[in-house]
């Protein structure tokens, strides 16, 4: 047999024939109690009824069973898994680029990104990425930064303020409780259908990484080296 397969099994409960003890204590299918009852008996009874005895207390003394529909249990067990699994709430870390000389319609369009996911719950890392000679000017990145946290004052936490490693300076905030109510997606229709308008995506900045360390690098080697 599978080993995988044979791993799922164990931890399903016993049924009818797979209960080896010799009594159990039996809950029927309405959830009333009929005591300690041989296990041969109990498991009469299920047949009886067309129904399966089901292990659900295996280390209770003695081991409690009920009588039901195995199949409808499973398939009450897998929705209630599933709804629990839909309301766990997955925070994210959400990382959003500027420049240290951002132009005021990025700047709008990457607050808006900042605002969206924190709305969402997650979390947000705010970076600023340096090229060239920038990284003398720190102080212009930084003070991005601290725009970005002026236009959010009061609606969230710090929890790494801004701080340079290598060619970047990044923090990470988090919102208040309540501070961004989530908001729900436009509906648009097409051909006579509602449909959720797409979120704008934040642009891909990789090739402009690299374009901006070609191009840092070509400012650097232009510089004349004193003497």
């Amino acid at each position: 047999m599978n080993r995988s397969r044979t791993d799922d099994r164990a931890k399903e409960p016993r049924v009818d024939r797979r209960i080896r003890v010799p009594e159990v204590l039996v809950i029927d299918s309405d959830g009333q109690k009929l005591g300690v009852m041989d296990t041969r008996d109990a498991l009469r009874r299920a047949e009886e009824q067309n129904l399966n005895l089901v292990e659900v207390a295996p280390t209770s003394r003695p081991p409690v069973c009920r009588i039901l529909d195995y199949g409808r249990y499973k398939y009450d067990q897998k929705q209630a898994a599933k709804k629990k699994k839909k309301n766990q709430v997955v925070v994210e870390i959400k990382e959003v680029k500027f420049r240290p000389k951002v132009e005021k319609h990025d700047y709008e369009f990457k607050m808006r990104h900042v605002e969206r996911f924190l709305s969402e719950g997650n979390k947000v890392k705010a970076t600023i990425m340096f090229r060239g000679r920038e990284l003398a000017h720190i102080n212009i990145g930084e003070a991005v930064l601290k725009r970005v946290l002026a236009a959010l004052d009061g609606k969230i936490i710090i929890e790494n303020p801004p701080r340079l490693e290598g060619r970047n300076m990044s923090m990470q905030i988090a919102g208040k409780p309540g501070a961004f109510p989530k908001k729900e997606k436009a509906k648009i229709v097409v051909d006579g259908k509602e449909q959720e308008e797409e979120e704008e995506d934040l642009p891909d900045m990789e090739d402009e990484d690299e374009d901006d360390e070609d191009e840092g690098g070509e400012e650097a080697a232009a510089e004349p080296t004193p003497t």
